[in-house]
């Protein structure tokens, strides 16, 4: 991690160049129990599945690394679903696997998502030792009717508990998830949570804003009446607080939902999807990212695990990503790099384009409207446009291509 901290202006801004190291994502779709706002790919009560499942993963590595190659990887993440839910011997062997099967860079980022209700000390030095090196804790909020509105399953202490026992196991490199907007949640709330938190001093930040998703008992909570999301104004003031405060408290604010004590402290995983870089998804549902070409494996746990059994990529969908379109999603991706924005030359060497040329007009508008800054090498958002965030990337759906 040490070379972060002597990066270049421009070492974060997107897009990564092609020939960057890979990203290796695995999905563990198995929840306790799944909460109303909540669209991933989870499922309550199968953890039953879990040994064929890894074994299943074991396999998937294998027939990755035969089709697409060896890497390298610079960073994993494990994600879910509640990756807590595996227990530290599995965790150590599923590292093994990766790191038999693929080129794992010297200091790779290793993360760990965990909800606070599924972990304790002893869970967490296992971790820790398993090769586990970041850690991030869904705590979402703080607030007793807050966590009974989002369906979580833990108490209000847990979160700090959890923190603490991470300290503890020998973490220092610890996440903590916030959801704000959920209905009912007010200005003091939120200043609550912030502040709370922020007295622990984690190295990161994870600042999430409350989405309707279609198909969640959520949405059908709103269309029913029973659930009153925050209007958009609210939703703003809420953002705002936090870009006020947190910047006080020595966190950069490096992606729109996403802060960091310092450089190295950015989640390097995500970063590469910001960046537009190439990523392996492994496990039930995940989405895979490789030379231009996008996967999306089974969703079902059963049926990912029974078409490894007969030795094929669980791939469900392929898409091949035109020129055009990798332009586009750079530029969707990289504005959400609050501090670097997107590069000119990286733009350039990435897609053979000048940014101007392909979107001249738009950026002039959005400056004019103090939306974006442009330098004539960076592009990235201002305070107003990260507010609008999606507003202002509609302007960069059709390049002069």
């Amino acid at each position: 991690m040490s070379t972060l901290l002597a990066a270049t202006p421009t070492q974060f801004a997107a897009p990564q160049p092609r020939e960057a190291p890979w990203g290796l994502y695995i999905h563990i779709p198995f929840c306790r129990r799944v909460c109303p706002y909540c669209d991933f790919n989870v499922y309550a009560r199968r953890e039953q599945l879990i040994p064929a499942y890894l074994s299943a993963l074991a396999r998937e590595f294998e027939l990755v690394a035969s089709r697409w190659g060896n890497g390298p990887v610079q960073t994993i993440y494990l994600g879910g679903g509640t990756p807590s839910l595996l227990e530290p011997g599995q965790v150590a062997t599923l590292l093994d696997t990766i790191a038999r099967t693929f080129v794992v860079l010297p200091g790779a980022e290793v993360t760990l998502e965990a909800n606070p209700e599924t972990v304790d000390t002893a869970k967490l030095v296992g971790y820790r030792s398993a090769g586990v090196n970041r850690l991030s804790i869904g705590a979402q909020t703080l607030a007793p009717h807050g966590l009974k509105v989002l369906g979580r399953a833990h108490r209000p202490e847990m979160p700090e508990q959890a923190y603490r026992a991470a300290r503890q196991a020998g973490f220092d490199n610890v996440n903590l998830d916030l959801i704000y907007g959920w209905p009912g949640q007010t200005r003091e709330d939120w200043l609550h949570d912030l502040a709370t938190v922020l007295a622990w001093e984690p190295e990161h930040l994870s600042l999430y804003a409350l989405t309707i998703e279609p198909g969640t008992p959520y949405e059908r909570g709103v269309q029913r009446g029973v659930l009153r999301p925050l209007d958009d104004d609210a939703m703003a003031e809420l953002a705002e607080l936090a870009m006020d405060l947190l910047p006080q408290h020595g966190y950069e604010h490096y992606e729109i939902s996403n802060w960091a004590r310092g450089s190295v402290f950015r989640s390097r995983h995500n970063q590469i999807y910001w960046r537009n870089g190439w990523y392996i998804g492994a496990g039930a549902g995940a989405h895979g990212y490789l030379g231009g070409i996008r996967t999306v494996n089974e969703r079902r746990p059963e049926r990912y695990i029974e078409r490894l059994h007969l030795g094929e990529l669980p791939i469900q969908e392929v898409e091949t990503i035109d020129p055009c379109t990798e332009a586009i999603e750079t530029m969707l991706l990289g504005l959400r790099l609050v501090t670097d924005g997107i590069a000119a030359s990286a733009f350039r060497e990435r897609h053979g384009r000048d940014l101007l040329e392909l979107y001249g007009p738009a950026i002039e508008e959005l400056r004019v409207l103090d939306l974006v800054e442009w330098d004539g090498e960076r592009l990235r958002l201002t305070r107003r446009g990260v507010l609008v965030a999606n507003e202002v990337a509609v302007r960069f759906l059709e390049p002069m291509w």
